[in-house]
């Protein structure tokens, strides 16, 4: 299902995502990976009506909600899982176990300080998309148990990311030589996606960087 209306910066955007996906599944053995090449990272402030997005996303990308504790939880996972089915997309949901099995979610995101948890979901849930949030090429090169690593900030970036120092390309090229898919996250735009190609990473994510030319 293709978005008739997609913005100039939305096609850049999925037009990298899947070339940085095709070119890294052809590196890697085992076919295709199931995780999208293209995710819609969620924040309370920048996306507070994040299922209106994905209603705009081509099919073949996926959200991460991130409730970050809101009282209405249920209600915005519901409202992404109803948006994201309807368009053939990917719902992953934020460290939330139970949400995820509550609004039959695809998978679950884990931050960095719950990647231990990987083993026993994958276990319980083979049928998961699980990612995990690391910082750092040490990290990523460290994850099991996962179908990817979410690298950031790659780019100097906003929000929760403004304070840190930005990775870079080079990060993401030593990254992902390891055994885990890399996905870049952080000050990613349509602007400068196309500098992701040729380094290894098998997506890219964002959170206006997605939200502004889709959320229009």
């Amino acid at each position: 299902m293709d978005v008739p209306d997609m913005t100039e910066d939305g096609a850049r955007l999925w037009a990298v995502a899947q070339a940085l996906a095709r070119d890294a599944d052809i590196v890697r053995s085992g076919g295709r990976s199931r995780v999208p090449p293209m995710l819609l990272f969620t924040d309370p402030e920048r996306t507070p009506r994040p299922w209106e997005i994905a209603a705009r996303m081509p099919a073949g990308s996926g959200v991460v909600y991130r409730s970050f504790g809101a009282a209405d939880a249920i209600q915005t996972a519901e409202r992404l899982r109803i948006a994201t089915r309807e368009r053939g997309m990917s719902l992953l949901i934020g460290l939330d176990a139970g949400l995820a099995d509550r609004v039959d979610a695809d998978g679950l995101h884990l931050p960095e300080r719950a990647i231990s948890a990987a083993y026993a979901l994958s276990g319980r849930r083979p049928d998961w998309i699980l990612t995990g949030a690391v910082h750092s090429v040490q990290a990523a090169l460290a994850a099991r148990d996962l179908d990817a690593v979410v690298l950031s900030p790659i780019f100097p970036a906003g929000g929760e990311s403004s304070g840190k120092p930005s990775l870079g390309r080079n990060s993401l090229v030593c990254a992902s030589e390891g055994r885990t898919r890399v996905i870049a996250l952080g000050g990613i735009t349509a602007g400068n996606a196309d500098g992701l190609q040729g380094s290894g990473v098998y997506g890219l994510a964002a959170i206006g960087g997605i939200a502004g030319p889709f959320g229009s």
